[in-house]
């Protein structure tokens, strides 16, 4: 009887506690439902709010995570804690399954977001940073336009793996691969479900995406610390790279990933535009291809035309993370390619981008220059621009030839003309 009483004093000391952060001693800010409107709601600031009951064991876990968190994003993000079972009602207001709970609200603060990640400081920074950092490109630039329709799911596309399977189908995999480490009961881990395989699909022939039942498949899941579900890590030919900690839709995973693996992509080949084949693995087979008309060799030596390509292979490698395929071709050498972009009368060079899945172009109307290009480019990246719909139906025929050999072009040599054996007769000044 004796062993259960300081227990039971213990749990009525944890129960009965008014809260797990300090006022004045924490960088957590500590919410009411009386204060919650005008500090939350009504402000323009970011907040990252965690919804939490005294006696639950997560929340006691969370604990100094979050005061790490509060610490790290002071004067960037307001960290702050409510404790639900002294406010009641505000659980329910906000449609609150469980504690902890963890909810962003940023620019529009009646759609909170649901914070899905690692219950770890670094992760939930990182997610926070994220977040800044895509407000402010939307300020920036423009909100980015999202893609309108996705690809239809293909449930090949996502690879179930398995303890055995995982080096052969992960660590083996040259390129970048997404794993979902996930339990079958995990209420998030199947709201997630669908959305991965959306993704999987979409990313298809760029990033890799496996899911493995954790609870099943202990060997992996203990080697690469798996604590909670899901848990998304990423791994670039073998070797792990950053945690997963965005949105769970399709959009921001595809997005996250199509970033992550840009890094690590070697730069886009610059090709000639010589034959069909090169045409169309570069731009049937891409969501755009770049097509560069450059004057002719007689007009723009080798000097000339390698300084235009060497700004087109820049551009390729800081726009890498697209993966569209870059192309040039010599004016005039391609007929049908300029018919079908309609760059006659324009001048050499020129530049435009085709998406050969919808058969539309758009033209570079500013300087062909780095800073010219950079800009036509940055504004498709984000969905900008004005397009025309390509002549013909399909890919224009392309003229078979040699690739260039780098060298200047060599002037047609005269034939010296031997007069010595004209008779030139001699006009007389009367015969003038």
């Amino acid at each position: 009887m004796m062993r259960v009483i300081p227990a039971l004093l213990a749990l009525l000391a944890v129960v009965g506690a008014a809260s797990l952060y300090e006022p004045g001693k924490d960088d957590v800010i500590e919410l009411s439902t009386t204060n919650f409107q005008f500090r939350v709601i009504n402000s323009f600031d970011i907040w990252l709010v965690e919804f939490y009951a005294p006696w639950c064991a997560h929340c006691q876990a969370l604990a100094p995570e979050w005061k790490r968190v509060a610490r790290t994003l002071k004067g960037l993000v307001r960290v702050a804690a409510i404790n639900v079972e002294e406010q009641k009602g505000i659980g329910g207001q906000y449609s609150i399954p469980g504690v902890p709970n963890i909810k962003l609200f940023g620019v529009d603060k009646s759609k909170p977001v649901d914070y899905e990640g690692q219950r770890t400081s670094k992760d939930i920074v990182e997610y926070c940073m994220n977040y800044i950092k895509e407000m402010v490109d939307n300020r920036l630039y423009g909100k980015r336009k999202k893609a309108t329709k996705s690809k239809p799911v293909n449930p090949a596309d996502m690879v179930e793996v398995t303890d055995s399977t995982f080096e052969k189908e992960v660590l083996k995999h040259k390129g970048m691969v997404m794993v979902e480490f996930y339990a079958p009961w995990c209420q998030h881990c199947q709201n997630l479900a669908p959305h991965w395989k959306q993704a999987a699909s979409d990313l298809k022939g760029k990033v890799k995406l496996c899911a493995i039942d954790a609870t099943k498949n202990t060997v992996t899941a203990g080697k690469y610390g798996v604590e909670g579900y899901p848990a998304i890590k990423s791994f670039v030919s073998g070797v792990q790279g950053e945690d997963y900690g965005g949105g769970h839709t399709s959009a921001d995973i595809v997005e996250w990933a199509l970033e992550k693996s840009g890094a690590n992509l070697a730069p886009p080949e610059l090709l000639e535009i010589t034959s069909d084949a090169v045409l169309k693995e570069n731009c049937a087979e891409h969501q755009l291809c770049i097509i560069s008309i450059l004057p002719q060799i007689y007009d723009c030596q080798s000097k000339c035309r390698n300084t235009y390509l060497a700004t087109l292979k820049r551009l390729g490698d800081k726009y890498k993370k697209y993966q569209w395929g870059w192309l040039w071709a010599e004016a005039g050498v391609q007929p049908a390619l300029e018919e079908s972009i309609e760059v006659g009368g324009f001048g050499y060079p020129v530049l435009v981008a085709v998406n050969a899945r919808k058969m539309k172009f758009s033209l570079l109307k500013g300087q062909f220059s780095e800073k010219g290009i950079n800009e036509f480019l940055r504004d498709l990246s984000y969905g900008k621009g004005s397009t025309a719909a390509l002549r013909s139906a399909e890919l224009p025929r392309i003229e078979k030839r040699d690739p260039w050999d780098g060298k200047d072009a060599q002037l047609p040599v005269e034939e010296d003309i031997d007069l010595s054996d004209v008779e030139l007769e001699d006009l007389s000044k009367s015969e003038l």
